[in-house]
């Protein structure tokens, strides 16, 4: 099992848990509280019991476990939740990048989805894992059962980046599998054919899923900032590049500045959350960022 400390050690911990992730969209799930809920009732599937807490309804207690224990518990089941949450951890070759000492996308994304993960499974939300490179990898049903963060952890940490990306295959793939509306996040360099990455993240919308895509850069992808003649080789696919990066500068950063706005402006045309972060910014300095501001526009 993979440490926790190694991702998000416990002062960073302890400032997320101040935060608060609220859902915009109606989502299913059961309990009143943080996000809006278009059911009431209850799943099938006993998951454990909990604590009574005050405005709780009577018919949930556990009279059994009452008259062992002399203390309420109500029963809780897997659906009993204010939202399901699906961390979708892109695992290509790309994502091991790194630049000028810092620490690759991969480790700053899995530090991300670790925070995220922490965050809502201590709003009682159940959260879920895949990751993926050409197709999905890893993945892990949603719960929000005690210790259920340490199997989150499990899974994304398991898969070290390669292979070539497959962000629009397996955003597919994850809609297909999905039974339930909920908040689905996309981690990942969105380093793919533009157009694809936009109609798989439509997919997921049309799905009425709420869906928020992080994009993870290094500060050299976006400023090209290499000197002399360098050789380029493509992490994901091996082929190589000899070229003069000072002559080509300027033009590659004005690409790289369409690429990313393209991808912006149609995560806002479909009402998708877009969160740029670069790996220079501490990963809960950016998530506080971007959960104060979602705070103020809701």
């Amino acid at each position: 099992m993979p440490d926790s400390k190694q991702y998000l050690n416990p002062e960073i911990a302890a400032r997320i848990t101040s935060l608060e992730l609220r859902a915009r969209l109606i989502v299913e799930g059961y309990i009143s509280g943080l996000h809006r809920s278009p059911y009431r009732g209850f799943s099938v599937e006993f998951a454990e019991h909990r604590p009574y807490n005050p405005g709780d309804e009577l018919r949930t207690v556990d009279w059994r476990v009452f008259a062992r224990t002399d203390r309420y518990h109500v029963k809780q089941y897997e659906e009993e939740t204010n939202l399901l949450c699906w961390l979708a951890l892109d695992c290509s070759a790309s994502m091991g990048f790194s630049g000028g000492g810092r620490p690759s996308k991969h480790t700053y994304a899995l530090s991300l989805a670790a925070a995220l993960s922490l965050l809502m499974l201590r709003q009682g939300d159940a959260v879920g894992a895949v990751s993926y490179d050409v197709g999905p990898r890893g993945w892990l049903p949603p719960r929000s059962r005690s210790g259920w963060f340490h199997e989150v952890l499990r899974t994304l940490a398991a898969s070290s980046p390669s292979g070539e990306t497959g962000t629009t295959k397996s955003l597919y793939h994850l809609a297909e599998r999905l039974r339930r509306r909920g908040l689905v996040v996309v981690i990942s360099d969105f380093l793919d054919d533009p157009a694809a990455v936009a109609t798989a993240l439509r997919r997921l919308r049309h799905e009425r899923h709420e869906v928020l895509a992080v994009q993870v850069l290094d500060p050299l992808e976006r400023s090209f900032e290499f000197e002399g003649n360098v050789t380029f080789r493509d992490m994901e696919t091996g082929r190589e590049l000899a070229t003069r990066p000072g002559e080509v500068r300027q033009r590659y950063a004005e690409r790289m500045e369409e690429f990313v706005d393209g991808l912006r402006r149609e995560c806002r045309r479909n009402e998708i959350d877009h969160l740029l972060v670069d790996t220079a910014t501490p990963f809960d300095v950016a998530l506080a960022g971007y959960l104060n501001k979602r705070k103020r526009v809701r």
